[in-house]
């Protein structure tokens, strides 16, 4: 059968062998909403859980919008203009509203990656920042978690008399769905704070992963972390597999997040009855597929999947290498990922991007990994601990040389979009 995968801003073209493919893994079918902009609208004027924005924003005198930075397809063209017009509508002028990218520890986006982000009108009339996490006076100290993690957030947001934060709602690896509470932490945390969030103490948990909220430490110390600083108003929104809207979910941070959550939880769960030998997936292209760092979410998506001993193949573009400079370094000093993690769960010891490689070595531990990525040399990824090929065919002739001609093969297009979930 062939299978079109995933990758960059193209995707690939790929044969499988029929008797081998037990199951393609895709997102369950959705209708996209027929009027996306008239579903906006709607959400901003009856909300889950708090006023009309047009009520909240009356009396404010200033705001602060956070967005999602480059590696989220989040349609802010379409979700911006509303939002913008019902903020002047209620008295706060366009010089008054801050645009703040919640990079977390990613890169700042610029130039073209602004225009793509929020449209070139947007872009070039407003105030546009990207979050430095690096900066810790930059932020400013919100106190304590339940949990000891020191809280120091961005005062462009801290300081706005009305917060807002515009997400998408996606299975997430670690923290079990995105957006919500992920704008505020990590997104626009100092890295003190988001390095003590990402720890073994949370990661290691069972429950710290893809499509898990309910027990799971990640998201609950997040969570937590973002009611010490709540945004007045969020909206979230859920795409299908051509990033069509189909919810819209406004209002309050854990109410319309968790009412969102739900929507997004029927149509992302791919049924297996067993795992399989070989897992065919991706980091589902553009822009996630950017950095072998984003990689890793679609090895860790692909788990329950395979089989322990197993093989997962990943294609992902990698047009932007490794990933940040902390990254490549902690993983080309590292010659024994299971050490590494037994380090790094000492008191006291940090190092940069170190949640990243514990994430790749749950992976490894678990499965042989042979990845497929255009922008990384073979030697680089050598050094990443996985096996290079020069194509998913490649990658398939290794996997079942291994396990033998009669090995079972799931495929996963969409890579870390998708939770195989054992039924």
């Amino acid at each position: 059968m062939r299978v079109r995968l995933d990758y960059g801003k193209v995707g690939l073209e790929v044969e499988f062998p029929d008797h081998n493919t037990k199951a393609v893994l895709g997102l369950k079918p959705t209708v996209p909403l027929e009027n996306p902009t008239k579903a906006i609208a709607h959400a901003l004027r009856q909300p889950i859980a708090t006023p009309a924005l047009a009520d909240i924003a009356r009396g404010r005198r200033d705001a602060c919008i956070v967005l999602c930075d480059i590696t989220r397809p989040v349609p802010n063209r379409l979700l911006l203009p509303p939002i913008l017009e019902t903020l002047h509508r209620s008295g706060i002028p366009k010089e008054r509203v801050t645009l703040l990218i919640a990079t977390g520890t990613h890169r700042p986006n610029w130039g073209d990656e602004l225009e793509a982000l929020v449209g070139g009108d947007i872009a070039g009339s407003y105030r546009v920042v990207n979050h430095d996490s690096k900066s810790l006076s930059a932020h400013r100290f919100m106190g304590t978690s339940p949990n000891g993690v020191p809280i120091w957030i961005d005062k462009v947001y801290t300081d706005a008399d009305l917060r807002i934060t515009v997400g998408l709602i996606e299975p997430h690896f670690m923290a079990g769905f995105s957006g919500g509470r992920k704008l505020i932490m990590p997104g626009v945390a100092a890295f003190y704070t988001i390095q003590r969030w990402h720890c073994p103490r949370f990661l290691e948990h069972p429950l710290a992963t893809n499509g898990s909220v309910r027990g799971n430490p990640v998201h609950e110390e997040a969570l937590a972390i973002a009611k010490c600083v709540r945004p007045d108003f969020i909206v979230d929104v859920i795409l299908d597999e051509a990033n069509r809207t189909t919810g819209v979910f406004a209002g309050d941070l854990e109410q319309a997040w968790l009412t969102g959550v739900e929507f997004a939880g029927k149509h992302v769960r791919a049924a297996i009855t067993e795992p399989v030998d070989i897992v065919v997936t991706t980091c589902a292209g553009y822009p996630l597929d950017l950095t072998f760092y984003q990689t890793v979410k679609g090895m860790v998506g692909a788990l329950p999947a395979v089989k322990q001993g197993g093989t997962i193949i990943i294609a992902s573009e990698c047009a932007e290498g490794v990933g940040s400079p902390d990254f490549a370094q902690a993983l080309w000093e590292t010659s024994d990922l299971e050490a590494f993690v037994r380090y790094i769960s000492q008191p006291d010891v940090f190092v940069p991007e170190e949640w990243q490689v514990e994430e790749l070595a749950k992976v490894v531990r678990h499965a042989e990994v042979i990845c497929v990525a255009g922008g990384i040399s073979a030697e680089k990824l050598t050094n990443c601990f996985v096996t290079p090929a020069e194509s998913v065919e490649e990658g398939l002739r290794m996997a079942l040389a291994k396990h033998g001609e009669s090995a079972s093969i799931y495929v996963i297009p969409r890579g870390p979009y998708v939770i195989p979930t054992l039924c």
